[in-house]
């Protein structure tokens, strides 16, 4: 098989992987008496995300090949997700403490795979003297595709007293509500490690410069504060960062709540809100290709603004749709401003550290980057928005999340727009510093 398509095939499976689970735990969770404790589990993502891909990390630099790193770290997740199927499968209500301990374990081998591909990708590219600039992009997209496909099979999948249909039709017995998503998590997991062995070799090179456990960490990239307009950049990304895991967590408990109405429990959009989250990641992969226009002309502030004011819209129409005609149009239009939300913001964010930073702390500052976003903003992000929906919002004896789900939208809205109006006013950004059209 053409290495392209063979790594096209493992970044599909892994971003399967994910997909299986991450949009639509929160329904399962609220069914198993876990609805309290979603944001923790966003959460448990960015916890982990601050240290774990940098041990494994280290541990593939100096004694195990990528690839086959990737395929034990897959291993090893997939056995957490299996255990969580089987925790599901014999009590409705399992045990608390075990299950999460369970899913941090699983998310704890997961979350180093997302960097783990990307190196797999560009040595095994590089080895075969393809051009990893122009190779990768459409293998990337597959892992996107990847995780699209697995959204759809939960979300019509359904397993009722031990027959499958496949269907959009109402029944509590989806997988997207229930504790077969991280069976299917699992297995995909499996599939990823056996086919990891069957990779071309990545040899290990190992570097003679030894390195402070600051560097290997990336904490030297901290030094990056002494500049002003990096350090604000730096503080925004994490402000902006507190808005990337609302969604996944409560979009489909929020969207899934209207079947608790007697009016509109028989709507599409309530009985397959994983299918219409799903229009989000479409949304993005296809907002990817818009980025070098939009920063090319306009530089990283616009961008950025793009960026924050989209989040404004993304969460003021979940405020004011439904899942009926004509409203569920605004869930839609939530989903496809997801796109410039999401990837103005990651992909321009890391192109312009990436150009702004001096090569010998690139990937470090890199690092950084991620860990103001997904580690500190996404896990403060997820933890605050879980305080304020449990608040305003409960869960009910039939499994739904019901309450005033209106306020909760528009306080997330009214955040994005105030980081959107602060930024516009402190970071300073002139036309003839944008290097994206030189």
């Amino acid at each position: 098989m053409n290495i392209k398509l063979r790594l096209a095939l493992m970044n599909f499976l892994e971003f399967a992987v994910w997909g299986a689970y991450l949009t639509s735990m929160g329904n399962y969770l609220g069914r198993a008496g876990m609805g309290a404790e979603i944001a923790w589990f966003y959460a448990i993502q960015g916890i982990v995300s601050i240290f774990m891909p940098t041990i494994v990390g280290i541990i593939s630099d100096k004694y195990v090949q990528p690839q086959r790193m990737l395929g034990i770290c897959h291993l090893l997740a997939g056995l957490g997700m299996v255990g969580l199927f089987y925790l599901g499968m014999t009590n409705a209500m399992p045990d608390k403490t075990m299950f999460i301990a369970i899913y941090t374990f699983s998310v704890a081998f997961y979350m180093p795979t997302l960097a783990l591909s990307n190196t797999t990708a560009f040595t095994i590219l590089k080895s075969k003297g393809l051009d990893t600039v122009k190779d990768f992009p459409p293998i990337r997209v597959l892992g996107t595709v990847g995780f699209i496909v697995t959204m759809w099979f939960v979300n019509c999948a359904t397993l009722d007293n031990g027959a499958f249909s496949f269907g959009f039709a109402s029944s509590e017995f989806k997988f997207q509500y229930t504790h077969m998503q991280f069976l299917v998590s699992g297995v995909l997991s499996f599939a990823l490690f056996a086919y990891c062995m069957t990779l071309p070799s990545c040899p290990i090179v190992k570097s003679e410069e030894k390195k402070s456990v600051a560097d290997m960490f990336g904490l030297s990239a901290f030094k990056l504060f002494k500049d002003k307009k990096m350090a604000l950049f730096f503080i925004f990304s994490c402000l902006l960062g507190m808005s990337l895991q609302v969604t996944n967590s409560y979009a489909t408990p929020f969207i899934t709540s209207f079947k608790g109405d007697p009016l509109l429990a028989d709507t599409f959009a309530a009985n397959n809100a994983t299918l219409l989250v799903s229009i989000s990641q479409v949304s993005e992969a296809l907002c990817i290709l818009m980025i070098p226009f939009f920063l090319r002309r306009y530089g990283i502030k616009i961008v950025m603004l793009l960026a924050m004011f989209a989040w404004v819209l993304r969460f003021g129409f979940f405020g004011m749709g439904n899942p009926a005609m004509p409203g569920v149009l605004l869930f839609i239009l939530s989903c496809i401003v997801y796109g410039v939300a999401f990837d103005f913001f990651n992909v321009s964010g890391g192109l312009f550290v990436d150009e702004k930073c001096e090569p010998k702390v690139r990937a470090s500052a890199q690092g950084l980057f991620m860990l103001m976003t997904n580690g500190l903003g996404a896990t403060i992000g997820t933890l605050l928005a879980g305080e304020i929906i449990n608040h305003y919002c409960s869960w009910n004896e039939d499994g739904y999340l019901l309450g005033n789900w209106q306020a909760c939208w528009y306080i997330f809205a009214a955040y994005a727009l105030v980081v959107g109006v602060l930024f516009a006013l402190v970071f300073r950004y002139k036309k003839e510093d944008n290097a994206y059209n030189k």
